[in-house]
Parts: structure tokens; C-alpha cells; sequence
């Protein structure tokens, strides 16, 4: 079920708000929120049977890349919902390949050896990388099978393995599903499992809980006092906020970030040039963003040589 994003009554009239500096990455919600998962912590509840926003096609993510390009954006990135749900996804990454850095935010379970071969050739004769981030959230199947579904465990390793097979080096993306999960911990157990998974260079991300959607129900929701105000803003690097460098094009508009479907205001308009305004930080998912930072993008992916 899609769980609206509820207002406190409580919120300050007036937010600090974000101005969109320059727009170097541009994402797709290319799968909608359509899902062969249903994770209990997924920030917009995708599921098999979640269509509040539908797969883009082709079409539409030319004409964005056609835009993107007069507005000077760096890097492009892919997710839903399991992008490999959407059956063009193979082409639409053989053409952004032509266009700039790409990167499909995927589950690993449904990958295909004729997908990852093409894809492999695309990179290849492409001047920029093609990465692939996989969600695990465990490094054991207990740990993992319970958040994501049982038998996912073994199924996104088998993805990974696959990628590994065709050259790639994925980054294993990992949710702290556990106020009290040790960083420390958590990415030395990851980095064991990639390498005996056949990546003797693991890289992982870790990433925080976002208290919407399923994850409302799987532990909590925002307190009322995890929101920005402007006070948090004075000193504070606005360039590390995920708004003040990118959009993401979905197939009901151009909205501020990935984070925010679920939210109305988050809609800035049809095209790329009408998104490009301010936004204001009324939502208390903009506190961990602001906590944490480059919360979306590959910048804070660690990786480790074996």
C-alpha cells in the first residue's frame, strides 16, 4: 500500500530553502515504483502491485538526455522500483552511454546474461562507465531475507556474480536497518562477501534508514523534531544536499529527488528548465539528507582493495 507522506501540523511557515546551483545529476525513476521485492523498509513502498508512478520510455528519457545536455549534466542515474523490470531498460542504457556516466540502482535478482553482454559491449566502446549498484541489506541470509524477502539473499548474489562475470564491479548498497548497526562492522562483513562473490575490489555504500513509506510501519516514523530549520542551515555546505545538484524525471513530471515522490510540492514541472528553482527543506526527510549528505549519488561509496 502507498503510504502518503503526512505534514506535522506543527511544521515553521517558513523553511530554509535550497537553490538548484547546477544540475549535474539528472535520475530516472525508470521503473516507476514497480518492484519484484517487497523490501519492509522501502522509502516509496514499491511493490508488484505499486503503480502510483509508471516505467518511462524510451522516448521520454531522450528528450531529457537531449535537454540535460544544453543544461550541462554530468552524470546520470537509474531507479525505481527494479529498473531491469522495465523492458527497454538494456536500450536505454545502451543510449545514455552515448550521452554521459550512467549508474541502474537495481536489486540484482531478475539480471540476464544477454542484458549484462550487450551492456558490457555498450561500456566498452563508450568514453564513460556504467555502474551498477545491488541492495543487500544483510550479509548473511538472516540478516538479509527478513528486510528484503526470503531467498533474496542468494538471489542478489547471484547477481553480483553475474556482473562480476561480464566485468563489472558493482557496488553493494546497503540500508542500516538497525538504529545500532556498526558501521565498522557492517562494512567489513560486506567487503568479505563480495570477495568470496567474485569482486577482489569491493565497494559499498552505506546508507541511512529514510523514516517513510514501509518504513513507517517496520520501525518508526520522524520524530517532530528531525526536520531542518534555518538556524541548521547557517555555516552549512548546501552543496552536500542531493536538491542542489540534481532532479529526477519520472513519467508524471520533473520532481526534486528521488526521496520525495510520495510529496505533491515535490513536483517542480514537466521539463527540466521549469525544475530549476528553489526548493524549500519543509520535509523531514531533508533531515538525513542534511545529517548525512550525498545520500543518492556514488560519491560516498568506499571500496577497498583485497
Amino acid at each position: 500500500m502507498q503510504l502518503p507522506i503526512v505534514e506535522d501540523p506543527d511544521v515553521p511557515s517558513v523553511a530554509p530553502s535550497v537553490a538548484l546551483g547546477h544540475l549535474d545529476d539528472l535520475w530516472f525513476q525508470v521503473a516507476g515504483t514497480l518492484c519484484n521485492l517487497t523490501c519492509s523498509h522501502c522509502f516509496i513502498s514499491c511493490s508488484p502491485h505499486n503503480h502510483a508512478f509508471e516505467f518511462l520510455d524510451v522516448d521520454t528519457i531522450r528528450r531529457a538526455l537531449d535537454e540535460s545536455v544544453r543544461l550541462g549534466v554530468k552524470e546520470y542515474y537509474f531507479t525505481g522500483g527494479e529498473p531491469f523490470l522495465n523492458p527497454d531498460m538494456t536500450a536505454i542504457l545502451e543510449m545514455t552511454l552515448r550521452y554521459g556516466p550512467a549508474t541502474v540502482l537495481t536489486n540484482g535478482t531478475v539480471l540476464k546474461d544477454e542484458w549484462l553482454a550487450r551492456l558490457r559491449t555498450a561500456e566498452d566502446a563508450s568514453p564513460y562507465s556504467l555502474e551498477f549498484r545491488v541492495s543487500i541489506d544483510g550479509f548473511t541470509a538472516d540478516q538479509n531475507d527478513p528486510i528484503r524477502g526470503a531467498g533474496t539473499f542468494e538471489r542478489s548474489l547471484r547477481g553480483v556474480r553475474q556482473l562480476a562475470a561480464h566485468g563489472f564491479l558493482p557496488i553493494l548498497t546497503v540500508t542500516r536497518v538497525n538504529d545500532d548497526d556498526d558501521d565498522g562492522r557492517l562494512f567489513d562483513g560486506f567487503v568479505e562477501l563480495l570477495q568470496q562473490n567474485g569482486c577482489p575490489r569491493p565497494r559499498v555504500k552505506i546508507l541511512p534508514a529514510l523514516r517513510l513509506g514501509a518504513e513507517v510501519q517496520r520501525r518508526r516514523g520522524y520524530q517532530p523534531e528531525e526536520r531542518v530549520t534555518p538556524a541548521m542551515m547557517a555555516g552549512y555546505d548546501a552543496g552536500q544536499l542531493v536538491c542542489s545538484h540534481s532532479r529526477v524525471v519520472t513519467d508524471r513530471g520533473v520532481y526534486v529527488c528521488p526521496i520525495l515522490l510520495d510529496a505533491p510540492d515535490a513536483r517542480l514541472g514537466a521539463t527540466l528548465a521549469d525544475a530549476d528553482r528553489a526548493f524549500p527543506l519543509r520535509h523531514q526527510a531533508c533531515f538525513t539528507c542534511w545529517q548525512h549528505g550525498a545520500l543518492c549519488a556514488n560519491a560516498s561509496a568506499i571500496g577497498r582493495d583485497a
